[in-house]
């Protein structure tokens, strides 16, 4: 004889329960108020009405006696099977409600934070130590502008990024890069960039150019040097984006170390015209931070919530980021490196920033590095009454969200 299998034998004692009730419902009529009654109590979807069912002959009278016994009423559903009064958003941070304005919840949620907390403005995070850091290789690269630069490629033991040093002038150079490396030989260290003046054709000597006398003498620097400190930002370098103005203080930056005084443009700052380029040169490190350190893809995001009524400090908050997650530590190390530190330089630096936070970060935890003075980095269409430079209502808007929440002084 063929065994059944269990799901049809769960289906037979399912239907007999069933048929049980609903016999005794019919020999008894006192029990349907209450039957009804919690019925009622259950969602719409919890049980679906079923026509009347006639009973079967065949069905044994002990099974519908102890069926009938199971209890007085029809059991509540568990809470686990029930849908959910709201579907639960993608991104973390809660119920999503679409009749709201995702900046007026975020003003209220920072509202009821601050009833908590001081309001003191919160200082950069320094690091206990400096990371090791180390100049894996340096290249001459003659830029559209005429000018040179030599640029340095760097590795550390803090993340696995290649962070950038842009170098303008000859008097200032790498420890690391310049350390002799067991078993190299003299056309090793020229390749990995390690020599001084400029490479040419029957060269044979990394520290001696025989077409410039005197070119293993490495000058000292007269003059503090213009830093920029500058965290990758891939839409406003490349993609031409008109929210920001990194790809314009990229651009200032390097024309200011470049370029002789005589030869500035009038629009340049007051701070700028007193630096006689290449006899100080500058140093812009590159770091590969993008987004004020979330990333692209975050920043992305970002852009969209901009364009749904946030501003930049907020979009980055209401993706539960920091307003600025950068550090500088890497900076520090490598400004150490080029001999840009306070054993190298005690009279310090000149810093090109707009950040007064950025002043006291990029010193170090035991002032490895001192900065002698901020330069302001003034927007062009700022400094030209619009005749020039970036020309935006999200620029506009940008920059006065990082004047008003980042403390950011642009003058």
């Amino acid at each position: 004889m063929p065994r059944k299998s269990p799901s049809t034998s769960l289906f037979h004692i399912i239907t007999s329960v069933l048929l049980a009730l609903a016999e005794t419902l019919k020999s008894d009529t006192s029990q349907l108020p209450r039957l009804s009654a919690a019925m009622a109590d259950l969602p719409a979807h919890a049980s679906p009405k079923l026509p009347p069912q006639s009973l079967p002959g065949g069905l044994s009278d002990n099974v519908s006696q102890a069926s009938s016994t199971t209890g007085e009423h029809t059991p509540a559903l568990p809470e686990s099977l029930l849908s959910p009064a709201f579907t639960p958003p993608a991104t973390p941070g809660g119920t999503v409600h679409l009749d709201l304005n995702p900046t007026k919840v975020l003003h209220q949620q920072q509202a009821a934070d601050l009833e908590h907390k001081s309001g003191h403005a919160k200082g950069p995070k320094l690091l206990p130590q400096l990371p090791e850091v180390e100049c894996i290789v340096r290249a001459r690269i003659p830029t559209t502008n005429g000018a040179e630069m030599f640029l340095h490629l760097y590795h550390n033991d803090l993340d696995g990024k290649e962070h950038l040093a842009i170098v303008f002038g000859n008097n200032i150079r790498s420890r690391s890069l310049d350390s002799v490396r067991p078993g190299e030989t003299e056309m090793d260290r020229m390749i990995r960039g390690a020599y001084v003046g400029k490479l040419h054709p029957g060269r044979v000597s990394s520290r001696y150019d025989d077409e410039k006398a005197g070119s293993a003498f490495t000058p000292k620097l007269v003059e503090p040097p213009l830093v920029r400190i500058h965290s990758e930002c891939y839409t406003g370098e490349t993609a031409w984006s008109a929210r920001c103005d990194c790809g314009e203080q990229l651009d200032e930056a390097a024309r200011l170390m470049s370029f002789p005084v005589e030869d500035l443009a009038s629009d340049a700052p007051p701070e700028a015209q007193s630096l006689q380029s290449h006899s100080t040169g500058g140093v812009i490190i590159y770091l590969r931070q993008e987004g004020r350190g979330i990333g692209l893809g975050e920043k992305l995001k970002a852009y969209n919530l901009q364009d749904l009524g946030s501003d930049t400090v907020e979009a980055n908050l209401l993706l539960r980021h920091p307003a600025d997650a950068r550090s500088y530590g890497l900076a520090t190390a490598m400004l150490a490196d080029l001999g840009c530190g306070a054993d190298s330089i005690p009279e310090g630096i000149r810093l090109l920033t707009n950040n007064p936070d950025k002043v006291r970060a990029i010193e170090g935890p035991n002032r490895e590095v001192l900065v002698k003075e901020r330069v302001p980095m003034i927007p062009l269409a700022w400094r030209t009454g619009g005749q020039r430079g970036i020309k935006s209502s999200e620029i506009e808007g940008y920059l006065q969200t990082k004047i008003s929440k980042m403390g950011h002084m642009i003058q």
